[in-house]
């Protein structure tokens, strides 16, 4: 009798042992954000509003028209006198660009952030296992995450990689990479680093569609810290609870919205076209799609699915078109939302969309107005704004979507693990934010530009 018992059980336990050998495993995979550091570079190198007249006055290929389009977009953009430029705007020497501006852009970025990264953590460069280096539009060689690895003296073994070309939501897929590393290796540290690159990329012609660049893009970037060491779940920040990817580069409209080419003159810049705010909105529905179901409650999804049918009934019966389409509450899955400062109009429109407040939209108007659009680290600069203000408390989620040129719209969703209240490089100026107002100077310094006759248009010395 004992004998067919232990039968029957050594089944059973088998059975409990494999699910309990496979949870266990899971928690080594788990993708957790110890630390990370923004980067605020000097003050020498603010842009205000008398340094960016001066700056676009020196830019000999505009006419009356180009100013007057130029106002505009600086005036509507939500940024304010507070951003950053790389230092080779201030040295007059924009449009001859080498690639050690590029390089020493980059490497002032890197040993400050890293540094003051590392030091805060007492980790030591040795113990980096993954080293994600992303920037769009600068490639050397050797590469820039070569150039780290050598600054720190990092182990021979660590695994690299470097990204190029991958646009504003790169931190998002560098992020991707680190995480399916950590499901095939325990106790590991990441680092991701992710800024970009404007020395070698500003643009000195009058092609308006590039010229728009020039008013969106500045200085910046972000160092960010990552593990999957169990031992360390108590001392993070965040944990990573899902990130989806969505790539549109198969259709030629989206491929070719937001692209680096030459124009008719020969000069380089980044062409962003009429057909991005199409293309950003259908990327950013499909993401949406697959990301719904692994953020939101059961109730939220039925919900929906029951309000679109009892619609679509409603307006097929009618034969009356135009019906307001049922829009997911996304609150009931998300508590903050961490948005992609891609410009006034991307903040607007994503609002809208998911029917946000304007606490809501709040982090990303600030951090656009504070220090621009920041490329692929912006989403961090966004995030630190919320904790700055102590928004973020255990258990909270935090939702991140960012786009990105090829057409890409990626998104993920991280668990708050512990209160934070760190302000970063927000300390300085933080109690001054939201402002009463975000309208910046420049119509009123600039806006005769807008009564001048074309005719007799001169530029005051």
């Amino acid at each position: 009798m004992e004998l067919l018992i232990l039968l029957y059980a050594l089944p059973i336990f088998y059975f409990l042992f494999v699910i309990w050998k496979g949870v266990d495993a899971r928690r080594d995979q788990e993708c957790y954000i110890l630390d990370y550091q923004l980067y605020k570079p000097t003050d020498d190198r603010m842009l205000d509003t008398e340094f960016c007249g001066e700056l676009i006055k020196r830019t000999k290929n505009l006419g009356l028209l180009e100013y007057k389009f130029l106002l505009k977009a600086i005036v509507s953009s939500g940024i304010g006198e507070q951003t950053y430029a790389p230092r080779i705007i201030f040295d007059g020497r924009e449009d001859n660009p080498t690639i050690l501006d590029g390089i020493a852009e980059m490497e002032e970025f890197f040993y400050d952030c890293i540094g003051k990264l590392l030091a805060r953590k007492s980790i030591s460069p040795s113990e980096i296992d993954v080293l994600v280096v992303n920037v769009s539009m600068l490639s050397s060689v050797p590469s820039l995450a070569a150039r780290i690895i050598n600054h720190y003296k990092m182990r021979d073994d660590i695994k690299v990689y470097n990204l190029s070309g991958m646009g504003c939501s790169a931190s998002l897929i560098s992020v991707d990479i680190v995480r399916n590393i950590f499901k095939s290796n325990k106790n590991l540290y990441a680092l991701v680093v992710t800024s970009e690159s404007l020395s070698p990329n500003w643009y000195s012609g009058n092609d308006r569609s590039m010229i728009l660049a020039n008013c969106l893009f500045r200085s910046g970037g972000c160092a960010i810290l990552l593990t999957n060491k169990r031992a360390l779940k108590h001392k993070a920040m965040l944990k990573l609870n899902c990130l989806v990817r969505t790539h549109h580069g198969a259709r030629d409209e989206s491929y070719g919205c937001c692209i680096q080419k030459e124009d008719e003159q020969g000069r380089l810049g980044f062409h962003l076209s009429k057909n991005l705010p199409k293309s950003a909105t259908r990327a950013f529905v499909d993401n949406l799609r697959e990301m719904s179901p692994k953020i939101l409650p059961l109730s939220e999804l039925l919900r929906f699915l029951i309000v679109s049918l009892v619609r679509k009934m409603s307006q097929t019966s009618s034969k009356v078109g135009g019906a307001t389409k049922p829009v997911i509450n996304f609150k009931t899955g998300v508590d903050h939302f961490c948005l992609h400062t891609g410009g006034k109009a991307v903040i607007d429109g994503i609002g809208l969309s998911l029917e946000l407040s304007e606490y809501d939209l709040e982090p990303a108007r600030m951090t656009l107005h504070r220090f621009g659009n920041t490329s692929a680290s912006s989403l961090w600069y966004v995030l630190g704004y919320m904790e700055a203000k102590k928004r973020l408390k255990r258990g909270d989620r935090v939702l991140m979507i960012s786009f990105g040129a090829g057409f890409k719209c990626n998104s993920c969703v991280w668990e708050v693990m512990k209160d934070l209240g760190d302000a970063n490089v927000w300390k300085d100026c933080i109690e001054g934010y939201p402002p009463v107002s975000l309208a910046n100077p420049f119509m009123e310094k600039y806006g005769w530009i807008n009564q001048e006759d074309p005719s007799t248009f001169k530029i005051p010395e």
